[in-house]
């Protein structure tokens, strides 16, 4: 029988070197996986490229690996809450690829799906087509994206099981599935890992031939990035 566990997240991601390329999932601070983020914290490792939606906030998420300075490219959609982000990226200090946010979510697809690159409207007439070729489909200007991989993919699922297979919840369906096909090696870390053959197969988001590591999570925060309530 396939098992892909691992005991802790330490191995999960034994294997990540300085300078690597990585894929974030996760939409805001929904769906991210967190007990990854950490652990690339605590290693200590620097000059990394991370490609995810956003980059969490000033305390918490991605935010985390850039108060210690760990990120040296952020290949993303939204700077969002994350007033660290903006600062080393105004500065300079920080590389910052900034794609619209579709865009992004299909360069991810694409690289899990071997589409090498894909022509689309978005971005046309801004910086965004700089150097990019141009085709018009229809007669409309479409430019040239190409697709993006990840030495190692990092997702966060609701459940999955010793094979791999993951089911995710809500907003985290966002950035979760493609990521997940993309990376060299995909890390899939769950709120509950259960038996092979428990998950109804016909709920299955990500199927177990695209993750080589599962790890069970734990102390999950789920923060709200911006919590806003009714006036009493």
């Amino acid at each position: 029988m396939i098992n892909k566990k691992v005991d802790s997240i330490e191995a999960a991601i034994e294997g990540v070197k300085d300078g690597m390329t990585f894929m974030l999932g996760g939409f805001g601070l929904c769906g991210i996986p967190e007990n990854a983020i950490q652990a690339l914290v605590d290693i200590g490792i620097k000059k990394i490229t991370c490609i995810s939606n956003n980059a969490g906030v000033d305390d918490f998420g991605l935010g985390l690996l850039l108060q210690k300075k760990q990120i040296k490219k952020m290949i993303s959609s939204y700077v969002g809450e994350n007033a660290e982000f903006e600062r080393q990226m105004l500065s300079g200090e920080l590389e910052v690829d900034l794609i619209p946010q579709g865009s992004l979510a299909e360069r991810c697809r694409a690289g899990g799906a071997g589409i090498p690159a894909f022509f689309t409207p978005a971005g046309y007439g801004t910086e965004i087509a700089l150097g990019k070729e141009v085709r018009v489909f229809d007669g409309k200007p479409h430019i040239l994206e190409t697709a993006l991989h990840a030495d190692f993919a990092f997702v966060k699922a609701w459940k999955g099981d010793a094979a791999g297979n993951l089911i995710y919840k809500g907003t985290a369906k966002n950035f979760n599935p493609m990521m997940a096909m993309a990376g060299k090696i995909t890390i899939a870390e769950v709120e509950h890992l259960v038996p092979v053959g428990e998950l109804d197969p016909n709920e299955i988001h990500t199927p177990g031939i695209f993750v080589q590591r599962i790890v069970q999570g734990k102390n999950y925060e789920k923060r709200i990035e911006q919590l806003t309530v009714r006036k009493k």
